[in-house]
């Protein structure tokens, strides 16, 4: 009897320390690297996910995928990047940024969307239409904004810019009425220019769809636009000097290909005195004549600024309105006009909101 009843207590004794050791809320008591505590160990994973799933957080990775590098894209990434640091959100403080440039080809824009989303990131920041249309067909599981961005609807990345859903949103680089107002600057100021030439990638979409306004914005006017096509940037001065001897102007959309080469644009435009007319602030401060545009840094920070309604503030991307710029201005390079023999009159530069900063001189 006594014999049973020492087994049972040792039993007893064993129970209540196999008990003890099941309680042991210390989340090292259990020691997981020796397979110990499962139970609090998934309790901790369970928490952690949740508030990964919160809008604060103590560090973020966000990836970039940008076409090509030239002032204007790049301007645009600058603005984007301080808009996170004045809400606090720094590179190499709480900040992982990868940065990837596809260098202008459509092969390196797949290649790095499938790397992204092979990964897992906080944001997605695309840069121009092509890095977007491939990043918005392979990252599925990250919220993803677009910039320079000619028109969303028709590169198929939304469905409706007030309510764009899914997981993508972004900002438009153009309102349409700065095509339109530029066309109309030309025609009131430049009464002999009968046709414009544009050098054109017409592979890009964002550059046939400015294109296709300008067009019609210059036919109102009884003005023809003549189109010299290119498929790299080696062609772009081929192309403009194709133009010399049949247009009165230049003019070129926000084409990636084209823009990356436009000092031989403006090197074609000097030598045979052509008024050349761009869609962007960073092509006039370095040789265009004129534009009706912004700033993109502006831009860049104002998707900066969605980024961190999703980052920190909680908000769905797709629940984001997508943006375009509201602060346009006729942009005019004194400099320019004077290598191009255009005579600038007080009137036109009374046409300018902001001179003292869109007046270069």
């Amino acid at each position: 009897m006594k014999k049973k009843l020492g087994v049972l207590l040792a039993m007893s004794l064993l129970l209540v320390g196999v008990v003890a050791c099941g309680n042991n809320t210390n989340g090292n008591g259990g020691n997981a690297a020796n397979g110990g505590n499962a139970s609090g160990t998934g309790t901790e994973n369970s928490a952690g996910a949740g508030n990964a799933a919160e809008p604060t957080k103590d560090s973020y990775k966000i990836a970039i995928s940008q076409i090509v590098e030239h002032p204007s894209l790049d301007a645009t990434r600058e603005g984007f990047l301080a808009a996170l640091k004045d809400a606090g959100i720094v590179e190499e403080d709480n900040l992982e940024l990868d940065y990837n440039n596809a260098q202008g080809d459509p092969t390196n824009n797949t290649t790095i969307a499938q790397k992204i989303a092979g990964e897992k990131y906080d944001l997605v920041l695309a840069i121009a239409t092509p890095p977007a249309q491939a990043v918005a067909q392979q990252v599925k599981n990250s919220p993803i904004l677009f910039a320079a961005v000619t028109d969303p609807i028709d590169a198929k990345l939304v469905d409706n810019l007030d309510h764009p859903g899914g997981n993508i949103s972004g900002a438009s680089d153009t309102n349409p009425e700065a095509i339109t107002k530029l066309m109309d600057f030309i025609a009131a100021n430049f009464k002999d220019v009968k046709s414009v030439g544009l050098v054109i990638n017409q592979g890009e979409p964002n550059a046939v769809v400015m294109a296709n306004h300008a067009e019609k914005a210059l036919d109102a006017h009884g003005i023809k636009l003549v189109k010299a096509s290119v498929t790299n940037t080696s062609e772009v001065k081929q192309a403009a000097e194709s133009l010399v001897g049949r247009v009165d102007a230049l003019y070129i959309t926000l084409d990636n290909m084209v823009v990356e080469a436009v000092s031989t644009v403006i090197q074609v435009a000097n030598e045979n005195d052509i008024p050349f007319f761009s869609s962007d602030r960073d092509t006039v401060e370095k040789g265009a004549f004129a534009t009706i545009g912004f700033k993109y840094y502006d831009h860049g920070y104002q998707v900066g600024q969605m980024a961190v309604d999703v980052l920190k503030n909680g908000k769905k991307v797709g629940d984001l309105k997508v943006t375009v710029p509201d602060k346009l201005d006729l942009i005019m390079n004194l400099k320019a006009a004077a290598e191009q023999g255009i005579e600038v009159t007080d009137a036109m530069k009374d046409q300018i909101t902001d001179k003292a900063n869109n007046l270069i001189e």
